[in-house]
C-alpha cells in the first residue's frame, strides 16, 4: 500500500497526480497548486502569436484583394476602349456605304446647275445632299479640306502632278473627290491634284 510519504520527493515537496505538469517557466506555490499568473502570461503569449499569424494573413488576403481592384479597374478601362474602336470601326463601315451616294448627289447638283429649266430636280438632289450631309455630321464624320491646302499624305491620295509657277510647291489645288474623317481617323482619302 502507498503512502503519503511515498508521494513526497527528496526537495520536500508533493508532486500533485491530477494538475497540469509543471513546466521550467511555472513555479508551484507552496502549498503544490500552480502559480496562476504564470499561466495567464503563458496564454496571453500563445493569444498575442496567434493574432499576430492573424493579422499577417489579414494583411495578405487585403494586398491581394488590392492588386485584383487594380486589375479589375485596368480590365474594365481596356475593354472600353476596345469597345470604343470596335465601334468607331463599324460606322466607317457603315459610312463608306453611303459616300458612292454623297458623290453622285454632288455630281447631279454641278450637271443640273448648267440647266435652268431643271430648277425643281436641283432644289430636291440640293435637299437630299444636305440630309446626307446631316446624317454624316451626327455620326461625326467631317469632309476633309483640300484645295489650297499642303499635300498630307495622310489625308490625300495624290494622283496627278503637274508643274506650275504660280503655286507654292505641294499644294493641292484640285479635288477629285473628297476624302472623309471621323474623329482622327481616315474613311476616305481625298484624291486630289497637286502642284509640283
Amino acid at each position: 500500500m502507498k503512502t503519503d510519504k511515498d508521494d513526497i520527493k527528496e526537495e520536500g515537496t508533493v508532486e500533485p497526480s491530477n494538475k497540469i505538469p509543471q513546466t521550467k517557466d511555472m513555479e508551484c506555490a507552496g502549498n503544490g497548486e500552480l502559480n496562476e499568473e504564470n499561466v495567464e502570461n503563458e496564454t496571453i503569449e500563445a493569444v498575442k502569436c496567434r493574432l499576430d499569424e492573424k493579422t499577417k494573413q489579414c494583411e495578405e488576403y487585403f494586398d491581394r484583394l488590392q492588386r485584383m481592384a487594380a486589375e479589375f479597374d485596368n480590365y474594365k478601362k481596356r475593354t472600353a476602349r476596345e469597345r470604343e474602336t470596335l465601334y468607331t470601326e463599324a460606322v466607317m463601315d457603315c459610312i463608306l456605304c453611303f459616300l458612292p451616294v454623297v458623290d453622285n448627289l454632288e455630281r447631279a447638283i454641278q450637271a443640273s446647275a448648267k440647266e435652268e429649266d431643271t430648277k425643281s430636280l436641283k432644289d430636291g438632289i440640293e435637299m437630299i445632299f444636305r440630309m446626307v450631309q446631316d446624317a454624316l455630321k451626327k455620326l461625326g464624320v467631317e469632309e476633309i479640306k483640300s484645295v489650297g491646302e499642303k499635300f498630307d499624305p495622310q489625308l490625300h491620295n495624290a494622283v496627278m502632278h503637274f508643274n506650275d509657277d504660280k503655286y507654292e510647291n505641294n499644294i493641292v489645288v484640285e479635288e477629285f473627290q473628297k476624302g472623309y474623317i471621323l474623329k482622327d481617323k481616315v474613311i476616305r482619302h481625298s484624291m486630289v491634284k497637286v502642284a509640283n
